[in-house]
């Protein structure tokens, strides 16, 4: 036994030992480990955005001072703070969202649909309708399989089709759809359609409107898009269409097309003559459209027309047309379609494809698997209760510990599924094993994508990184804002005294305006203002602006400022020969103060002071850190940085 335990430890101490070896230790500080991983993120990040390159020992330096600070943050429990703690969830939240989806899919998926625009595709398709449950359904499924092989073995398409399927264009096209271009069905459909070989027939596949097969005759580049006019005369909608109707119909078209051979206007006439509400108004023009969009005999001949010319009338479904072909152009690129082409997919179930591909990648790395006795136990189960009820799912299903799968170091009971099965269902027992395994997958998605999650700061060092970047960020902020931004300001007295000792810095080049300036809308009311205040000269100047502001309201408006030339209007005016100020207060006077060539007080260079007092507090915080906290920097390590 104790050579079993010696040897695990050796084989548990490599294991470790090979871990720190791929992310050794780079430096400690307080106490802490930064991992070389930690540090070259940062390092390389740094980099990208710096516009003067800096050296490798210059980057260490400010890296240890930007840690020291976050470590005198940490020993003042900034980051236990509930309000921190919120706001961190908050960046936890938006972060990890790119981490759990593979984006590379994302562009696949464009690509592809992209891809599948540059060619239409013919094809002929067969359905069947959906089971009503399980055991229906693989009859259905049994039937287009049977099928298959049929015309595979030599019989008829067309036969079969009008025997079997239950499209409801069947009876028009006898299966044949001829060519189809991407956009026209749902994905699952198109899918098969361009990854079936030319002359092969698809094995059977379900979507929500049931069980298809198709065979594909042949594949073309996509001819583009046309833009067309066109005028049409409607058959008379009735039950029963008689020659007679249709003839009469065509009368009407022979003359419009007359009246445009002899000259007429092709939009004037749409305008009054085409019976296509949609685009009579707008002169018969349509919108781009490709291959497929139109019945076929409006797309044919729109397609053959060469631009600028205009068709003879001929039939559809609907009525008669003529058509002006206006322009043409080739399929557009895939930076013009893209939104288009992510719009789609964000309405099927490729939008959820990235996070698939994830769950994946998950499964492999955690080891996943489903219990391989669960249709056994399923049926079983069942098999001892009678049948699917409410009972079942409330008192054996709901009880369960038989394993759904496993994970990591987790295993999911079958008792998980209870809360999402419907009770009221009825079934058969093999239905209902089914059914119930068809949640499976569904459950594993999301129980993976909690663990991990939950998981990845631990399991995912790239998402680590960037979350303690944010976290110390936070962190740097708010304790450089107690002890030097906020602290600068607060500190009344030592600005003062700084400012006392530092005089001589603070010198200008050039005069400044100090006092209150008066605007106001016209001379009229600036002459009333300086009768009023020759009036009142007595009193305080507080008592002077609140009279001021009493009696004229918005006509007047006061500002106090220090100003240069060239910073305001009122100032230059007045001061600096300036333009009579424009705008809603055109005429200025000094209501108080003057031209000072220097700084008389603080207060007239507060800001420049504050910022370097702020500078002298960084400095002095900087200097106690290094004092107060251990730093050592492994050298080898370092030499590792790439």
């Amino acid at each position: 036994m104790k050579h079993k335990l010696f040897i695990a430890s050796l084989v548990l101490g490599s294991a470790l030992l090979a871990t720190a070896a791929k992310d050794p230790v780079l430096m400690k500080i307080n106490g802490k480990e930064i991992k070389l991983s930690e540090f070259e993120y940062l390092y390389h990040k740094n980099s990208q955005q710096q516009l003067e390159k800096e050296t490798l020992e210059q980057y260490v330096d400010r890296f240890v001072t930007y840690k020291l600070k976050v470590a005198d943050a940490e020993a003042q429990g900034i980051g236990d703070d509930p309000a921190f703690q919120s706001e961190l969830n908050g960046y936890r939240n938006d972060i990890i969202k790119p981490f759990l989806e593979d984006t590379t899919v994302h562009e696949k998926l464009v690509r592809e649909a992209y891809e599948h625009k540059l060619k239409n595709v013919d094809i002929d398709h067969f359905m069947l309708a959906l089971g009503k449950d399980y055991a229906s359904n693989q009859k259905q499924l049994a039937l287009a399989d049977s099928i298959r092989q049929c015309v595979l073995k030599g019989e008829n398409w067309e036969d079969l089709a009008q025997k079997y399927s239950v499209d409801p264009s069947v009876k028009n096209n006898k299966g044949h759809y001829g060519y189809i271009m991407a956009g026209m069905f749902p994905y699952e459909f198109e899918k098969v359609v361009y990854e079936t070989p030319v002359g092969e027939i698809s094995k059977p596949f379900k979507t929500n409107y049931g069980y298809h097969m198709i065979r594909v005759n042949a594949v073309r580049p996509d001819e583009g898009e046309v833009r067309v006019q066109h005028i049409l005369k409607l058959f008379p909608r009735v039950r029963v269409l008689t020659d007679s109707m249709k003839m009469a119909t065509k009368l009407k078209i022979d003359s419009v097309y007359l009246a445009l051979q002899n000259g007429a206007d092709f939009s004037e006439l749409a305008k009054t003559a085409s019976q296509d509400p949609g685009s009579a108004k707008n002169g018969g023009e349509l919108p781009w459209f490709g291959h497929g969009r139109m019945v076929p005999q409006f797309d044919k001949v729109a397609f053959e027309l060469g631009v600028g010319e205009m068709s003879e009338p001929f039939e559809t479904n609907y009525g008669y047309h003529i058509i002006k072909k206006l322009e043409s152009r080739a399929t557009p690129s895939l930076e013009e379609q893209r939104k288009s082409i992510e719009a789609r997919i964000q309405q099927d179930y490729r939008k959820d494809a990235p996070r698939l591909e994830r769950v994946n990648q998950l499964k492999q790395q955690y080891n996943y698997k489903e219990n391989p006795n669960l249709t056994k136990y399923l049926t079983e189960a069942l098999a001892r209760h009678g049948q699917y009820d409410s009972t079942f799912v409330d008192g054996v299903l709901k009880n369960s510990n038989e394993p759904l799968f496993t994970f990591a170091n987790k295993t999911v009971p079958v008792s998980v599924l209870a809360r999402h099965l419907n009770r009221k269902m009825k079934m058969d027992n093999e239905s209902a094993v089914e059914y119930i395994k068809g949640f499976v997958e569904h459950k594993s998605q999301d129980e993976i994508m909690d663990y991990y999650a939950a998981n990845i700061i631990n399991d995912t060092p790239d998402f680590a990184n960037l979350y303690n970047e944010y976290r110390d960020g936070m962190l740097l902020f708010e304790v450089s804002n107690r002890r030097v931004w906020e602290a600068a300001g607060k500190d009344t007295l030592g600005l003062q005294a700084y400012y006392d000792a530092n005089r001589e810095k603070y010198n200008w080049y050039s005069p400044r305006f100090k006092g209150i300036i008066l605007n106001a809308i016209n001379d009229s009311t600036l002459n009333a203002v300086k009768a009023d205040i020759d009036a009142m000269k007595d009193q305080p100047m507080d008592s002077i602006t609140a009279s001021l502001h009493k009696k004229y309201g918005s006509n007047i408006k006061m500002e106090r400022m220090m100003m240069a030339k060239g910073e305001n209007a009122a100032v230059d005016y007045l001061f600096f020969d300036g333009p009579v100020p424009s705008g809603k207060y055109p005429c200025s006077m000094v209501l108080k103060g003057g031209l000072i060539y220097q700084p008389e007080e603080l207060a007239d260079v507060k800001g420049q002071v504050t910022s370097d007092y702020q500078d002298v507090l960084e400095k002095r915080w900087v200097d106690e850190l290094k004092a107060r906290y251990p730093v050592t920097i492994n050298k080898k390590v370092l030499k590792k940085v790439k």
